[in-house]
């Protein structure tokens, strides 16, 4: 039996709940359930040990895009990693389609090496009365033709498509990608209540960053909001930075959909990790001040620079919401998207030896990822 090691003392969140003064065994690449008898013991007692954090959207850090070379890539997938996000989805933004079909084709390879859980593509098939950050004179109708030249081009890792599913074509996209094991994702949308009822109902199971890029919640004209938080076959997605969300509409999220319908994300950019700046998110032009990143022209949020170790922290902290749940919104909702929960999202034996420790404070110390320390543990 190969050498093990054992994370001891820790306070452990696992499925069951959270253990004090528990352990972790890690053989190899994997948890295990015991450990060998050559095993290394680290004290980590006064920290938590948590599941790997798993990112479904994400365009960018590090000073890097997904939009960008190989070298790019793996630049924002290492810089998310030090954040303790050991799976993480590329998300493309709206650009021409030869360039997307190009850059699926690259994004695939790396997914191929393990490097990424797989692409989000996150237009061009949108509102341009709800475009965000999305340059809108490359914005098109959802037609299924185009959507599967998407699908085809990831090679089997396209993961998740996010549609204005109003649009000409969109009911018709949605079950094209329901058909195909793709995440029908309803967002940057400008579709009535009834509408995204009926998109849910064709296959649609994502709410892309909810609130944001959607009609308000309304009192006679309830929108998409409603239809996406009362919907049980739907998870939500929330940008838990302090910018994209009042902490009201997060509670309204969480005490409506439940822990178990909520995914939190970074929807991050190229800054994330770096700093204030100018930065390009696809081909527009992007001002980072105090962190958050707005269009120079036109001002509208433009992504986030947002890690998940923030996420966790803030959502601890700030908003006052359980441990255990907060590990569900960041690793287990995420992982049973993916339809990979049988491998990541818990730390149970058999699964990959993902996992973040964390001190008292919920400050990131250590990132383990397939048993490999990416963040080496920092003990007192």
């Amino acid at each position: 039996m190969a050498p093990s090691m054992v994370l001891a003392g820790a306070r452990v969140v696992l499925p069951t709940g959270t253990v004090d003064d528990g352990r972790v065994v890690v053989e190899g690449t994997k948890i295990a359930a015991a450990a060998g008898p050559d095993a290394e013991t680290l004290d980590v007692s006064g920290h938590w040990l948590v599941p790997g954090f798993v990112d479904i959207h994400n365009h960018g850090g590090g000073g890097a895009s997904f939009s960008g070379t190989a070298d790019d890539v793996l630049t924002a997938i290492r810089t998310h990693r030090l954040h303790g996000t050991t799976t993480l989805v590329a998300s493309t933004v709206t650009d021409d389609m030869d360039f997307l079909v190009k850059q699926a084709g690259l994004l695939s390879e790396l997914a191929e090496q393990g490097e990424l859980a797989g692409i989000h593509f996150e237009g061009p098939f949108i509102s341009p009365c709800r475009k965000g950050a999305h340059s809108e004179e490359l914005l098109r109708d959802p037609d299924p033709a185009e959507v599967r030249k998407l699908i085809d081009a990831a090679r089997g890792r396209a993961t998740m498509v996010t549609l204005a599913t109003e649009l000409p074509g969109g009911l018709d996209s949605v079950r094209l990608l329901a058909e195909h094991g793709v995440i029908a994702a309803v967002g940057h949308t400008d579709a009535t209540y009834e509408q995204t009822v009926e998109a849910i109902d064709a296959g649609a199971t994502v709410a892309t960053h909810l609130f944001n890029a959607m009609p308000a919640l309304g009192h006679r004209s309830p929108g998409p909001v409603a239809a996406l938080l009362e919907d049980e076959r739907v998870t939500v997605e929330l940008i838990n930075d302090g910018t994209h969300l009042h902490p009201a509409a997060l509670e309204l999220a969480f005490r409506h959909a439940g822990a178990g319908r909520v995914a939190f994300i970074t929807d991050a950019m190229d800054a994330a990790g770096i700093g204030d700046g100018r930065y390009m998110l696809g081909p527009l032009e992007v001002e980072v001040s105090e962190g958050v990143a707005r269009l120079v022209e036109g001002g509208s949020i433009a992504g986030s620079t947002l890690t998940l170790d923030r996420a966790f922290k803030r959502a601890v902290t700030v908003d006052r919401l359980p441990v255990e749940d907060v590990v569900t919104a960041l690793s287990v909702n995420p992982a049973r998207l993916l339809g990979r929960y049988d491998t990541i999202g818990s730390l149970e034996p058999g699964k990959d030896a993902d996992l973040v420790l964390l001190d008292a404070g919920f400050e990131l110390k250590g990132v383990l990822r397939r048993g490999e320390w990416v963040v080496p543990p920092q003990l007192p």
